[in-house]
């Protein structure tokens, strides 16, 4: 098999005799990643986007979709209704229920972030099986899949590496480690005693995000969104208590950069690609340092912190800092923004015009 370009192709239906369009399928499309994937697929040209999410979109973005669904990507009627119509050849599956949420509801978690992802893999493999080329499954995890076991610890590890401190203690950082293990087993061993197996029969990669900041969303539940949700309430004139300690350090990176290396890694020539799970990093500053940054931007801004014991125990189970060189030496990984060029580039006047025409 080969490697799947980003590419708009015609294939066959063997089932129905009439040409399906090829598609690049995004799951969550409604998420914060979501809405940053398919504006940025769309400016490089891409007219075949096909989006899943478990609420309408926006008009704005399903004007650049080829087709939208609304549903759960657990609904196999759905998904077979999908792949009636559309030949799949690249999937980014963002949809998944978030680290806090998931704590309210681990079962429901567990069904929508593993079930949801088995259920793609699984039509991943069919659609290379038909139309004889490895989909390319591009799956967005995170550094909730780490599990540090104590302060002094976090504090004294230093740059994490994909495979260490792998014991994550929440769902959703369990659901997310697991998912990363079934798209290597999907890829590497799918079916392997079946006479009729097919090697390498999808091509999965893997990033695993840090705390994520966007200009251009409202945060959505996430436990590292104590930095966003600072500089939005700041940028409204809103006061803010911060869920953490002023001591508390985790790496951040910008939406911008975020989306351009999850691009970036759906591009990269396979034969480069040492690893099937990459970490990915920028800036690490601690909350207190966040805060006082948002103040010389915001003046009056209200920051005050008031640390919730149970999310605070999650946020210090995660790395200070992760070692992304796999990332930047196998396909190029270079974020354009560090903390300082964050604010001043990008998130201050982005969110400064986004709530003055509000």
């Amino acid at each position: 098999m080969t490697g799947i370009p980003l590419d708009p192709v015609l294939e066959q239906s063997s089932l129905s005799g009439q040409a399906r369009s090829s598609a690049i399928l995004i799951t969550g499309a409604g998420g914060e990643v979501g809405h940053g994937l398919i504006r940025a697929l769309w400016e490089s040209g891409h007219r075949d986007i096909v989006a899943l999410d478990i609420r309408r979109l926006d008009r704005e973005l399903r004007d650049l979709c080829l087709d939208t669904f609304v549903g759960d990507i657990c609904d196999s009627a759905l998904l077979g209704r999908m792949l009636a119509m559309y030949e799949i050849r690249v999937i980014f599956h963002l949809a998944a229920l978030l680290s806090t949420r998931g704590e309210f509801s681990p079962e429901a978690a567990h069904d929508v972030n593993v079930g949801g992802t088995m259920a793609l893999l699984k039509l991943a493999a069919e659609q290379s099986r038909s139309h004889g080329e490895r989909v390319k499954f591009v799956f967005p995890s995170s550094i909730a899949v780490y599990g540090l076991p104590d302060l002094a610890t976090k504090r004294s590890a230093g740059r994490i590496g994909e495979d260490q401190y792998l014991e994550p203690t929440t769902m959703y950082g369990c659901n997310k480690l697991y998912c990363e293990h079934l798209g290597r087993y999907y890829q590497r061993h799918y079916r392997q005693l079946a006479k009729d197996r097919i090697p390498d029969v999808i091509d999965f990669r893997c990033v695993r995000y840090p705390g994520l900041i966007s200009a251009d969303t409202v945060p959505s539940g996430g436990t590292s969104d104590f930095a966003p949700e600072m500089i939005h309430a700041a940028a409204q004139q809103q006061r803010y208590a911060c869920f953490v300690r002023p001591d508390t350090r985790i790496p951040f990176m910008t939406m911008p950069d975020a989306i351009e290396a999850t691009m970036q890694l759906a591009r990269a020539d396979k034969s480069r690609l040492r690893r099937t799970v990459y970490n990915l990093g920028a800036f690490q500053p601690s909350a207190g340092e966040f805060a006082a940054i948002v103040g010389e931007h915001f003046p009056g801004a209200e920051i005050e912190f008031a640390p919730d014991v149970e999310r605070q125990a999650i946020v210090d189970s995660w790395p200070e800092e992760v070692d992304d060189s796999a990332a930047r030496e196998d396909w190029g990984y270079a974020p354009r923004h560090d903390l300082a060029t964050a604010f001043g580039e990008y998130l201050v006047p982005r969110i400064r015009a986004r709530y003055a025409s509000s």
